[in-house]
Parts: C-alpha cells; sequence; structure tokens
C-alpha cells in the first residue's frame, strides 16, 4: 500500500492508541495535543501515563502542540478530541485544510446546543470536505495491546470510506464500510447514554438481569430515534449499534459504565468526574438525547430515567422503580428490517 501521512488531533487514551495503529502500518503520524505539560511528560517518559499507561510511544510518532504544523500537508486529519470541543478545533485549522484532506471522525457524541452529529458540524464548517467516521467496540487499553478488534468506517463515499479502511485494516484491527453516516454517528454517541445506565444498575448492586434488559430495550430507544433523525435501522444491528453497545455496557475500560458505577453508589455528579479525570461522554449525550426525543416526539424511557438521575437528582432506585412500573406493553418490535442499501 501507499503510506500516508496523518494528524491525529487529541492525544487522549483513543487518539494515542489508533496513533499507534496507524504507525504500525508505517503511516507518518504527527500527534497534536493541547498542553505542553502533556508533550513534555510524553517526550521524558515516553508514555502517555494519564490516558494510557503502560504504552510506549514510538520516537518517530511527531508529538506537537502546535496544530498549525500538525495538520500542514497531511493525507487524513484524525479527530480524537471531545465532541464539545470539535467545532472549535475545526475553526482553527480551516484556513489551513487543503480540499482533498479526509476528515475522520473517532469522537462518540452530539453536539450540545445545535444537537447536530459531528458530520453535520464538518458540513457547516468546511463544505464539500473529503468525510468519514470510524466507530464499533473497540477500547483504547486493548487496541494498543493487539487483541483483536472490529470497527466500522462510514462515508457517503464509498471511495473516501475505502480509502480510511485501507489506512486501517491489519490483521488485529478489521474495518468494514458502510454508507450510512447518521446511524454509525448516532449508535456511537446514543450508546454512551445506555452504557451509563447499565453502570448505574451496577453500581445499585442489581445483576445481570438489569444488564441486559437495559441492553436490549436500550438499543430499541437508539434504532427508534435513529430512524425518526434519517439513520438505516440496519446500522444498529451492526458493530456501531449492538456491537459498540455491548462492550460500552459490559466493560470497565468504558468510562460511561464507570461514571454510572459511582452515581449507582451515591457519588454526586461531581465527585465522580473528578474521580474518572477524564470526560465522560454519556454524561452531555444524555440530555442531548432527552431533548431530542422530545423533538422527535420518540419515546425513550431509560434515556428520561437517566437524565432524571444527573440533571434533576432523582434517586437512582426511583427511576429503576419508574421503569419497571411503567404501562404494560408489547414487545415484539421490530430493531432492523430488511432494506437494501443503494451505494
Amino acid at each position: 500500500m501507499n503510506y500516508s501521512s496523518v494528524a491525529v488531533l487529541g492525544a487522549g487514551s483513543w487518539g494515542t492508541a489508533l496513533s499507534l495503529e496507524l504507525n504500525s502500518k508505517g503511516h507518518r503520524i504527527n500527534l497534536w495535543m493541547r498542553r505542553k505539560e502533556q508533550l513534555d511528560e510524553i517526550i521524558k517518559t515516553k508514555n502517555n501515563e494519564k490516558y494510557l499507561p503502560g504504552v510506549d510511544i514510538p520516537t518517530n510518532i511527531n508529538l506537537t502542540i502546535d496544530i498549525i504544523e500538525a495538520v500542514k500537508d497531511t493525507d487524513m486529519i484524525l479527530l480524537t478530541v471531545p465532541t464539545q470541543k470539535v467545532r472549535e478545533v475545526i475553526k482553527s485549522i480551516k484556513p489551513y485544510i487543503k480540499p482533498q484532506q479526509v476528515i475522520v471522525n473517532a469522537a462518540k457524541g452530539i453536539e450540545q446546543n445545535s444537537h447536530l452529529r459531528i458530520s453535520q458540524i464538518i458540513e457547516e464548517e468546511l463544505p464539500q470536505q473529503p468525510y468519514a467516521v470510524i466507530s464499533g467496540p473497540s477500547h483504547a487499553e486493548e487496541v494498543v495491546r493487539n487483541m483483536p478488534t472490529t470497527v466500522v468506517i462510514a462515508s457517503k463515499e464509498r471511495e473516501i470510506a475505502e480509502f480510511v479502511q485501507d489506512m486501517f485494516i491489519s490483521s488485529t484491527f478489521r474495518v468494514y464500510t458502510n454508507p450510512d453516516v447518521a446511524g454509525v454517528e448516532l449508535g456511537g454517541a446514543l450508546k454512551n447514554v445506555i452504557a451509563f445506565g447499565a453502570g448505574i444498575a451496577d453500581g445499585l448492586g442489581f445483576g445481570d438481569n438489569a444488564r441486559a434488559a437495559l441492553m436490549t430495550r436500550g438499543i430499541r430507544e437508539i434504532a427508534r430515534l435513529g430512524k425518526a433523525m434519517g439513520a438505516d435501522l440496519a446500522t444498529f444491528a451492526g458493530l456501531s449499534g449492538i456491537g459498540d453497545l455491548i462492550v460500552t455496557c459490559t466493560s470497565m475500560h468504558s468510562r460511561n459504565r464507570r461514571a454510572g458505577i459511582l452515581i449507582g453508589k451515591g457519588k454526586s455528579l461531581e465527585e465522580t468526574l473528578k474521580e474518572i479525570g477524564m470526560v465522560v461522554e454519556g454524561i452531555t449525550t444524555t440530555k442531548v438525547a432527552y431533548e431530542l426525543a422530545q423533538e422527535y416526539n420518540i419515546e425513550m424511557p431509560i434515556t428520561k430515567e437517566i437524565y432524571n438521575v444527573l440533571y434533576k437528582d432523582t434517586d437512582p432506585r426511583d427511576a429503576v422503580t419508574n421503569l419497571m412500573t411503567r404501562s404494560k406493553k408489547h414487545e415484539m418490535e421490530e430493531i432492523v428490517d430488511d432494506s437494501s442499501i443503494n451505494w
């Protein structure tokens, strides 16, 4: 294959892991971080101790706090900054981006005030720019240790999806393609809400039964809202839907689940965020999802109760009671359909 140059914007756990993955394939990597303190520490220790401890960072990865230097003359710009920072970062590099540079988003969230997906933010700020999103069940802690991982790349343009697929795919990192950008983005964002709820259930001392119920009914909520927002239902049965939901609801690598556990154990939101020490996308996404459900008139009872716990000071046990005592329902609801894809 032809080796390419990549700007990775954001040196958290996922940005670091994807930098290492791309570097292992021979691509030239510029890894940008905002704080000089982090840069100095990585240069000194060869390790990103706060976000991905115990993993050596090769010296041929170019580390920088100069975002213009990072993106200049690269083939691909990989966004791994928190969702709420994406627009700010794009604005800062907008004058320096060339038409052929492919923007790839790896963040999983929805912009809070606008309710826009990241592809829509890019469309607003950089119309006509080639764009793809990478998502799926993929904890950074396992990717950097070459544990088998499978993800999906979505783009409206098949050529762009296949270009990014070729950039990433390896014997331990399998990549599928999908034309449903909206579905892949929404699945990746909304599963964090359900994972937060699964964590709350674990923190309350509930067991496998409760977690399985949350996951099963949760994917229905995600699919219901996703369909209303223009996504293909079949996407939610794939890697960025059920796949990502499973791993995020069951793994202690998941910040959203860990944060939920702390809330379930009685800690405040402030105490929880301090203990996690990193961005928990599901907290903001819960508010956005709740507002979107109202906007589209979609029933999302799990999301509503998690919102009440986070933003209305509802006791988690009362939220569970509210879910368990809802009016009787019929379960035979389709999660996916058999519509064909014209890509």
